[in-house]
């Protein structure tokens, strides 16, 4: 059963610090999830997940990136990237009191520092969410941001819409990726993950469902309850 979500900020002594809202469970397993570089970490989507998770029993902390406990406002800038992996790794410490298993991941921005943090230090966390990938800028798919993801090792769960303009189907087909990221499309979602109003057969309500429901599936089938996390 979810808990009261805590106070912001969350209450760690750390450089950087930790900052967002930390939904309780009861079970054994915690998420760190990340905010995209144009938003927060109250990013509806987030906010939305995260109390589906913590209703399965997920402890889910809605991190918010150093880059954003800067400025209020603005995307991210190239020199922000490290500090908002480290930031990424003092939350996962600091939710990390159990045995584990913990998750790490990301709306956008946020799930491509989680990605390179794991592809830097491998046993941070047992698995990883990439919810929207930035495969490339949009309309500029030579500009692809892949290079790392091969050496990706923990299992990895890919989220993306159909009609996401950072990376479409046919593109992510030719990429060669981890062997360890599973793919899940949601049909015609955007950025957001949003299918439009006029798309027959799909609503924003069925897409965070299914999300739901695969991702608590492939959680509890690679990463048992009970693993134990290594150290980094």
């Amino acid at each position: 059963m979810p808990r009261a979500v805590a106070s912001i900020p969350f209450a760690r002594n750390s450089d950087p610090p930790v900052r967002g809202a930390l939904h309780r469970a009861d079970g054994a397993r915690t998420l760190v999830l990340a905010h995209g570089a144009g938003g927060n970490h109250e990013t509806p989507l987030l906010v939305t997940l995260a109390r589906a998770f913590a209703a399965d029993g997920v402890t889910v902390l809605r991190c918010a990136l150093p880059f954003r406990q800067a400025r209020a406002s603005g995307p991210p800038r190239p020199a922000d990237a490290q500090r908002d992996r480290r930031g990424l790794a003092a939350a996962l410490d600091a939710v990390a009191e159990g045995a584990g298993p913990h998750l790490v991941g990301g709306h956008s921005y946020g799930g491509r520092q989680a990605s390179m943090l794991l592809a830097e230090q491998p046993t941070r966390a047992h698995g990883l969410l990439l919810l929207s990938y930035p495969l490339h800028p949009p309309a500029k798919p030579e500009r692809r941001r892949i290079d790392h993801l091969p050496g990706v090792r923990v299992p990895t769960l890919f989220v993306h819409g159909t009609r996401d303009p950072f990376g479409t189907r046919d593109e992510v087909a030719t990429y060669k990726l981890s062997k360890a990221i599973r793919i899940l499309w949601l049909e015609d979602g955007d950025h957001d993950l949003r299918p439009r109003k006029a798309a027959s057969g799909f609503s924003m309500a069925d897409h965070l469902k299914t999300m739901a429901e695969a991702t608590a599936a492939w959680a509890e089938s690679v990463i048992p309850t009970g693993a134990e996390r290594s150290e980094a």
